[in-house]
């Protein structure tokens, strides 16, 4: 091999070195910029849900609706920016649901548990709130349209019950629907389990002495 090839082959090999590892050093750069916007974004993102939260204790706690009523849009607002960050985040999702409820939009609030109880946003759902989600899905579903989703309502309550136990509300609720449908006695096993979890359940009392012996 000739010294002038030789020499173009090293600074072709130097050349090469040197666009790899700026290539190297670029990818990295960038990896860590997109970590960096990712876990912001998270951290902003957390930070509305805990305000969110915060102001639905809020307006379910205040017994003055106007009050209620500032703390539950404030908390949509805190949610609906949480989602901007974090659009597949089933917690807002859930949250945004909630505050929609306080300021009577169930049918919006009733879309946004369908986000939230989907995929796949869903899997990221512990086993506990996914069954609150359910139950508050089910109750929205009566208010709504009760002849039309009853039967919706009681798949996603013997869901609920499933997977987070024996909840008195779930099973009260669940009762309530079985009787609405005319099924006396799984209302009345519905009840009489709810009223064994929670003894203090009105609604399955009332249930049982509708039913009668």
């Amino acid at each position: 091999m000739s010294p002038d090839l030789t020499v173009h082959v090293a600074l072709l090999i130097l050349t090469l070195s040197i666009f790899f590892l700026l290539l190297k050093l670029l990818s990295k750069r960038a990896l860590t910029n997109i970590h960096y916007k990712t876990n912001r974004a998270t951290l902003q993102s957390g930070r509305h849900l805990a305000q969110a939260s915060h102001h639905l204790a809020q307006a379910r706690s205040t017994p003055h609706r106007a009050q209620s009523q500032a703390h539950a849009k404030t908390s949509l607002s805190e949610a609906e920016k949480a989602l901007s960050l974090a659009p597949r985040d089933p917690s807002a999702h859930v949250l945004r649901a909630m505050a929609l409820d306080l300021v009577d939009r169930k049918a919006a609030a009733l879309r946004s548990l369908h986000v939230a109880l989907s995929p796949p946003c869903v899997k990221s759902l512990a086993a506990r709130e996914r069954a609150d989600a359910l139950i508050k899905r089910a109750e929205l579903k009566i208010e709504v349209n009760r002849r039309r989703r009853v039967d919706s309502a009681v798949q996603d309550l013997v869901e609920a019950v499933r997977i987070g136990g024996d909840e008195p509300r779930a099973l009260g609720l669940l009762g309530q629907c079985y009787e609405w449908k005319g099924m006396r006695d799984e209302a009345k096993e519905a009840y009489e389990k709810s009223l064994r979890v929670g003894p203090g359940s009105i609604v399955a009392r009332q249930g049982l002495d509708r039913l009668g012996p």
